[in-house]
């Protein structure tokens, strides 16, 4: 390589396209150890190439970095929110993605403050944060308000995922009552059975369907709390306002006389929100709502594999590739 000096620079290197940030490898080199990335662990990586972990992680965020530049500045027009926990103490970082390219777009925050959304609108532009016509998020009233102030045009729609976990965690809360309210012999039929009540009847095994259909059988409140939470999910269906507060209405007439405290306190939950649930009815709003908790569940597994990620970059770049081609 030529070597320079220059009066107002100082002494220079030429530089060689071929080579990539880690001058020790060549750019090509670089793509083939980032590719190898996207299917197998930094230490299968290393030990198949008789490369450093450190090595191979460095390579592949310079992998990674060539993936969000080809992927350029994002214009997105729905926007999925949320939060991830990155350790413990409650530190959190804020993802936002693209729901119509589903793509994360933005990874950043030291919390999930006003102030932290705010830093995603000064990286998204004036411009473009103005095209944003919907914005998908749970009921945490800082995003809400972020949004508001930066994106004037954009509808909010409260995920589906976050209300239905807001009611699962209330027939939690009737499963717990019941518990110690029941007699010894009536308390061996709840026992054991949190994961059976909670989760979806298809997705349950032949044996954690009949074990529901006894607990469901022995217990009249549990019962009516669990085809409650089931009828709940028809609200979505809705292709007008009118036509789901009709049924949300009668739904909560249900919770008369049934002594099902915390599903009136999640009834008030969704009464206070109303505005962000039926914005839903709209054909336009009409999104995949999985996206972002699928996205969650990825980010968890990426964590996972790591052991806790210590460097916040790398995990970064890696969920903003997580929706991103290979190269080529």
């Amino acid at each position: 390589m030529r070597r320079v000096r220059c009066k107002t620079c100082g002494v220079k290197n030429e530089t060689l396209v071929l080579l990539s940030e880690n001058t020790k490898y060549t750019l090509r080199f670089a793509m083939q150890i980032g590719g190898l990335c996207r299917a197998m662990t930094i230490k299968d990586v290393a030990r198949r190439m008789y490369l450093d972990w450190h090595t191979v992680k460095e390579l592949n965020k310079i992998y990674m970095r060539e993936q969000v530049r080809r992927a350029g500045h994002p214009a997105p027009g729905v926007i999925g929110v949320d939060e991830i926990s990155i350790r413990k103490g409650h530190t959190y970082r804020i993802v936002v993605s693209d729901l119509e390219k589903r793509r994360a777009i933005w990874f950043g925050g030291a919390g999930r403050t006003e102030e932290d959304m705010d830093l995603f609108f000064a990286f998204l532009g004036k411009e473009n944060s103005a095209k944003i016509r919907l914005a998908v998020m749970d009921m945490w009233k800082a995003f809400r308000n972020a949004t508001q102030a930066n994106a004037q045009h954009a509808a909010i729609l409260f995920d589906k995922f976050h209300i239905l976990r807001h009611l699962s965690n209330a027939l939690d809360q009737v499963r717990r009552s019941e518990y110690k309210r029941v007699t010894d012999e009536e308390r061996g039929f709840i026992k054991g059975q949190r994961y059976v009540l909670l989760s979806k009847r298809d997705n349950l095994s032949d044996d954690g369907r009949k074990n529901l259909m006894r607990l469901l059988q022995a217990n009249e409140r549990l019962s009516v709390a669990y085809l409650l939470r089931e009828q709940f999910e028809q609200l979505w269906s809705y292709d007008d306002e009118t036509t789901a507060q009709a049924f949300f209405a009668n739904w909560k007439a249900q919770l008369h006389g049934q002594d099902l405290k915390p599903y009136e306190k999640f009834a008030r939950m969704i009464e206070k929100h109303w505005d962000g649930i039926a914005a839903y009815c709209n054909p336009e709003n009409k999104v995949a709502l999985g996206f972002v908790e699928g996205l969650n569940n990825k980010i968890r597994v990426i964590q996972r594999r790591a052991f806790g990620l210590r460097d916040e970059e790398y995990l970064k770049l890696k969920i903003l590739t997580t929706g991103l081609p290979e190269l080529q």
